[in-house]
């Protein structure tokens, strides 16, 4: 039976669907927009940016639903993150999630009234970012994952696994707002350890391999990947210069086992973000960041690979092995 549309009828259903597109469009510019700032690559990243979502998630909010995000990802070029952030704050995003260091300061640099949540490895007291733990104060909280203040510890472990390498290279990147502190860290452990360590710079992938010819220049018998978002978002071509040149190495994040490093130290990082994610949703629901205490990882894992401990030939002394909180095989 043919169904007949009368004119009105027509012009009232054609006014519907077209404004259909139009009530969808208003109800998503009318979301609460957050600001998500990266010094990193995206690809690298995923995993962390899931957890971040997970933690918006147990907050009660979903991107696309809920809550919009605009994603600003620096790609190891620091001097890009100060435009992206003010980029943001033009924007007038309702939130702003400033992950590593650089991006936390260059987001304090840009806003004093747009809440922060950060996500670094770096002292945010000792960079400025918050007055205190406890009491933030400011505009400015998160979740301090201690990567970049391990190196002394990374060092002797090192130590443990290779102790008769006479000299360690140590890699940073110049660019690292805290390469001081790490460096000296480093090298304080190292006097009194009594190992001679050589550091290196690399601010950039074109680097590497200079890095690497150096570390072989001057007989590395081990390698400290130190903690930076450059050498993260890189993380696959490190490992593999290190294995090329067949040099045992510890690193900041359990990643770059799961890649086929050796050793590493450090803080589960996909806590931090999940945590951030958690602290997006408690400000969007009127909690001021000043009155959230910077979180701090309550536990730290030794991870080993046993694949990469065979290549190289080496042998895990007891007491180490025992210490490892995840042997991957």
């Amino acid at each position: 039976m043919a169904i007949h549309i009368g004119r009105r009828e027509f012009v009232t259903l054609l006014g519907a669907e077209a404004a259909w597109p139009l009530t969808a469009r208003a109800q998503q510019a009318a979301l609460p927009v957050i600001g998500f700032l990266s010094g990193a690559s995206p690809g690298p990243y995923a995993l962390f940016v899931s957890a971040f979502h997970n933690g918006l998630k147990e907050a009660g909010y979903v991107e696309g639903q809920n809550v919009a995000i605009e994603y600003r990802w620096a790609e190891g070029h620091y001097d890009r993150l100060p435009a992206l952030a003010v980029d943001l704050v033009r924007r007038q995003v309702t939130a702003m999630v400033a992950t590593t260091t650089p991006a936390a300061l260059a987001a304090k640099a840009a806003t004093t009234t747009i809440p922060i949540v950060f996500s670094v490895g770096a002292d945010p007291v000792a960079i400025g970012l918050v007055a205190s733990l406890s009491r933030p104060g400011g505009n400015a909280t998160g979740a301090n994952n201690y990567l970049n203040v391990l190196g002394a510890k990374r060092l002797e472990l090192l130590r443990e696994l290779v102790p008769s390498a006479a000299v360690i290279g140590v890699l940073v990147n110049p660019n690292s707002p805290d390469v001081e502190s790490q460096s000296k860290d480093v090298k304080e452990a190292a006097r009194v350890l009594g190992q001679q360590v050589h550091v290196v710079n690399a601010s950039s992938e074109a680097d590497f391999n200079d890095a690497f010819a150096a570390f072989v220049q001057f007989k590395a018998g081990a390698l400290l990947i130190s903690a930076d978002t450059l050498f993260t978002s890189h993380r696959d071509q490190l490992v593999a210069l290190v294995a090329q040149n067949k040099i045992p190495a510890i690193y900041s994040q359990r990643e770059f086992i799961l890649a086929g490093g050796l050793m590493s130290y450090a803080p589960r990082l996909a806590d931090a973000y999940r945590q951030a994610g958690i602290y997006v949703g408690r400000i969007l629901k009127g909690a001021k960041p000043g009155d959230l205490p910077v979180v701090q990882p309550t536990k730290f894992d030794l991870v080993i690979n046993l694949k990469t401990v065979k290549a190289l030939g080496l042998e895990i002394p007891a007491k180490l092995l025992a210490l490892a909180d995840e042997v991957i095989e």
